[in-house]
């Protein structure tokens, strides 16, 4: 086998496997790029998703011509010069990989102009090769222009997502660089159309409103405390605006965006006992510190950092969150040296004479007899109901036979027992049949969403008003993506403005309360978040079928009296399959007499 060494632009194409994975990408590494630069606006203008077009357009220093060929060139980098360099790093882009990974796989058109140079120059490259280089008018600063991306690697291009979660992508890198700079104006604008137009924010909460909006600001305390290694800051979500969904949880480094599991292990450690299980908090913690105490060339992105000690960062994570809780436990929900704040309302002795002088006198009649008017039974009610909600009763007239109206089909309801809302127990003719109240809810719902899934439509009911529900620019696009699916189960859902959907109808049997609307529509957000969607209807009918499990006939959840147990039992029982979820887990469970004799 002969050894041979790779092609120039054969290299660049496999490095750009590592840097440019998708549109989202070229975005990451232009912002930061232009951050570098010392831009203090940046726009970022993409069409179809970045597929057709990224520009990101800065005023940052510039570069010269010669400076304009070579930042293609691969390791060409103006950051680091010695090995002594690599500990001290606290700009984004230093590895000179990017520029030369996106030049690889697409066309790249630069236009740029050095501060204080009279005129500027344009350079054009595809495919790792220069096309031309001349001098043009431009403003200072600079601007890139990265046009059909992969069209030289099919493959790739091929295997991108649909233009909504690429977009999505685009917004989620955008907001992560965002955030690290509230001093610098950024806009983001899609097919002609503004997502963000962010100016430079007083505050980094301010930013965080700007991007996120008052759902998210409202609900966060300030953390902020300084040790001799390390000066952590930033906001953390209070306890009881924790959520199910993913989203809003933010790591930084001497501003540089990060991910690390551990440290969001310190996080909810924090958070015990204060949040129910399965939900997270949001946070937006930024870290300053020493950068040789860090290695933030551990992965190719760069979004992954090995600290020097982690432990310590953990315990020093852990202990700041916690202090900021309790202070914020401590402090109480009313601020009464807020002017502003609403005031407790004062009465004073005027409020007597608003009292009634007696109480009101009530008779009744103790010998009246409602059931004496009644005939003899005139047949009654054997239709099935879903047990998910109580659809009004027909009209009854005292003539008929109450009694009848709920004639038994499968069981009496006096032998009917319901368990702290977990379990409702019935005799059977071999012992006692449990079932699970969560599990079979679960059943049915299953079966709702598998037949809405296969048919044309499902049956919708508006809400008495519409709902709006802020879920942010990023899951705003999970609703546009699944529009169609929605639709087909009963939601009645429409965007309003960047960051926001509007909810008119819900599927029939669903609670159309304000808060159980806002708790469904987050439920919505983690199961189109998760990647079922683009998978088989059962999946997705399954997902949805176990978040869904705890809404009842009112959202609620709560079985309220034996006849409500006892049309939920009926429904399972007419499933094709009431003994296991869709997920195989059991249902119903017999208890044999002999079991029970074993216990005495």
């Amino acid at each position: 086998m002969e050894l041979r060494i790779l092609p120039q632009n054969v290299a660049n194409m496999i490095a750009a496997g590592e840097v440019v994975q998708r549109p989202a990408s070229v975005v990451k590494e232009l912002l930061e790029n232009a951050l570098d630069a010392g831009a203090d606006k940046v726009s970022v203008v993409v069409t179809d998703a970045g597929r057709t077009l990224i520009r990101v357009v800065d005023n940052g220093c510039g570069m010269s011509p010669d400076d304009a060929v070579l930042c293609f060139e691969r390791h060409a980098t103006s950051k680091i010069a010695t090995p002594e360099d690599l500990s001290a790093i606290l700009t984004f882009g230093f590895r000179g990989e990017a520029l030369a990974s996106i030049a690889a796989v697409s066309e790249v058109t630069l236009r740029t102009r050095l501060k204080g140079a009279e005129v500027g120059c344009e350079v054009v490259f595809a495919a790792s090769e220069q096309v031309s280089l001349k001098e043009v008018a431009t403003p200072e600063g600079s601007s890139f222009s990265v046009r059909n991306l992969f069209y030289n690697v099919p493959a790739r291009r091929k295997f991108l997502k649909s233009d909504t979660v690429e977009l999505r992508h685009i917004v989620e890198e955008f907001t992560r660089v965002a955030l690290t700079r509230p001093d610098v104006s950024f806009t983001l604008t899609s097919n002609n159309r503004d997502l963000f137009v962010l100016k430079p924010a007083r505050t980094l909460k301010y930013r965080i409103l700007d991007i996120l909006g008052q759902g998210v600001v409202g609900e966060v305390t300030e953390i902020d405390a300084e040790t001799s290694l390390s000066r952590i800051y930033g906001f953390i979500g209070r306890p009881e605006s924790a959520r199910k969904t993913l989203g809003n949880q933010f790591f930084f480094v001497n501003g540089r965006y990060f991910r690390s599991g551990y440290l969001h292990k310190a996080v909810m450690k924090a958070y015990e006992g204060l949040i129910p299980e399965g939900v997270t908090p949001s946070y937006f913690i930024y870290i300053e510190t020493d950068p040789s105490t860090i290695d933030v060339n551990i992965h190719p992105t760069k979004t992954e950092i090995k600290f020097e000690d982690d432990s310590v960062m953990f315990q020093t994570i852990f202990a700041t969150v916690k202090e900021a809780l309790g202070r914020s436990a401590a402090s109480g929900s009313i601020d009464f040296n807020n002017p502003e704040q609403t005031q407790m309302p004062h009465i004073g002795s005027s409020f007597d004479e608003y009292r009634p002088q007696s109480a009101p006198e009530v008779s009744f009649d103790p010998n009246y007899d409602p059931f004496a008017a009644l005939s003899e039974p005139q047949g009654g009610s054997k239709g099935a109901d879903s047990g998910f909600h109580t659809p009004p009763q027909a009209a009854v007239s005292r003539s008929q036979d109450y009694g009848k109206l709920f004639e038994d089909r499968v069981m009496d309801v006096s032998d009917i027992i319901v368990v702290q809302d977990k379990y409702i127990l019935t005799k059977s003719a071999s012992g006692v049949m449990a079932v699970n109240i969560r599990r079979a809810r679960e059943r049915l719902l299953f079966d709702r969403f598998i037949k809405a899934l296969s048919a044309s439509g499902h049956v919708s009911q508006s809400t008495l008003f519409p709902v709006r529900v802020q879920v942010g620019v990023e899951n705003r696009m999970l609703f546009d993506e699944n529009a169609e699916m929605l639709a087909s189960l009963g939601f009645d859902i429409s965007p309003f403005g960047n960051d926001t959907v509007v909810v008119s109808g819900v599927p029939e049997g669903y609670s159309a309360e304000q808060g159980k609307v806002e708790r469904m529509v987050a439920d919505l957000v983690l199961i189109l978040a998760s990647g079922v969607k683009g998978a088989l209807k059962e999946t997705m009918a399954a997902s949805m079928a176990e978040k869904f499990a705890f809404l009842g006939a009112s959202g609620s959840g709560q079985i309220a009296s034996p006849l409500q147990a006892k049309r939920l039992v009926d429904s399972l029982l007419a499933s094709d399959n009431p003994e296991f979820t869709s997920g195989g887990k059991r249902i119903i469970s017999v208890i044999p007499l002999a079991e029970l004799d074993k216990r005495f």
